[in-house]
């Protein structure tokens, strides 16, 4: 048996809707991409329930099932779909140097990350437990606010996201509770003069979920005030946690020019890196929008520039 590392032309990291898009074009393309799946796979879409806002879903759609028509099209294109974890990777040369599960090595003419950002959370077992029955806890205020209209709900953060997640809920929610954990804002002047703004949301500064509560849905929080020791009970049915996101990127640190949150920059206009042939594509560098929808446009981007750069190498 040769121990030949395997070579392949383009290599795909990471199964979200931005690694599906870019699987897609590249397979149609011909480039016979690979995608290794990654320790989640189908990304964070498969931890969302209902999907309402990705077109061409005129019914809705739950996230897992989202992400198994995105699957079942990229095979049907033949893409080779695999299940692993990418651990290491050397960037030096024209040729890109990745090892699956510390062990196999694997060549490829271009990569495409796709490795996704992961919410933040408080770590409340029954705050974890509710989210993933989809019982009212999330981290999308854009995906999932529409569910909690005429609903009183929580918001933890204190950050620019989180002004501004609170008062778009604000738009659909008689009452939004935004939990601070210190006695002052992150957020910059002009996002906290827009909450303060906001007549029917109430900031409480020195403010921690000690507990969510419900069995199959949120039913209200327990919170404590950090300078006082006093609980209090929140009557809210959702939880919107905007205490920020974690980039999936570790790995791809001293290769990849990444930004102070770990975000993998690239060129305006275009998903290439700083290394020739790599690219990125979905939330690993977009810490703006992080929606479905734009992580299979850049996706689709992703594949046309590997494609592109393959072509002027005569590939």
């Amino acid at each position: 048996m040769s121990n030949t590392p395997e070579h392949v032309q383009c290599l795909i990291i990471g199964s979200g809707p931005a690694g599906y898009s870019a699987a897609i074009y590249a397979a149609r393309a011909d480039l016979k991409p690979v995608m290794y799946e990654g320790p989640l796979p189908g990304g964070q879409l498969t931890q969302t329930t209902e999907v309402e806002n990705y077109p061409g879903y005129p019914d809705g759609r739950t996230g897992p099932e989202m992400m198994e028509d995105l699957k079942k099209q990229a095979l049907r294109f033949k893409t080779d779909v695999r299940h692993g974890w990418i651990t290491k990777v050397d960037f030096t040369g024209p040729v890109h140097k990745v090892w699956v599960d510390e062990r196999t090595e694997i060549h490829a003419d271009t990569v495409i990350i796709s490795t996704g950002a992961n919410a933040k959370w408080l770590g409340l077992p029954n705050e974890l437990r509710l989210r993933d029955m989809g019982g009212g806890v999330t981290a999308c205020a854009v995906c999932d606010g529409f569910f909690y209209r005429g609903q009183s709900v929580a918001l933890v953060g204190a950050g620019d996201s989180a002004c501004e997640e609170a008062t778009y809920l604000a738009k659909l929610c008689p009452q939004v509770h935004m939990l601070v954990r210190k006695d002052h804002f992150k957020a910059s002047k002009a996002m906290v003069h827009r909450v303060e703004n906001t007549p029917n949301i109430t900031v409480h500064f020195n403010t921690e979920v000690k507990d969510v509560l419900g069995q199959d849905k949120v039913e209200g929080l327990t919170v404590v005030n950090n300078a006082t020791g006093a609980e209090s009970k929140l009557d809210v049915t959702g939880l919107f946690l905007a205490i920020g996101h974690e980039p999936a990127t570790a790995i791809f640190k001293g290769w990849l020019d990444l930004d102070e949150q770990g975000y993998v920059k690239h060129q305006p206009d275009s998903t290439r890196t700083n290394v020739p042939g790599v690219f990125v594509a979905g939330d690993a560098a977009d810490k703006v929008y992080r929606q479905a929808i734009t992580s299979a446009g850049t996706g689709c981007m992703a594949a046309l520039d590997a494609e592109r750069y393959l072509a002027a190498r005569g590939h």
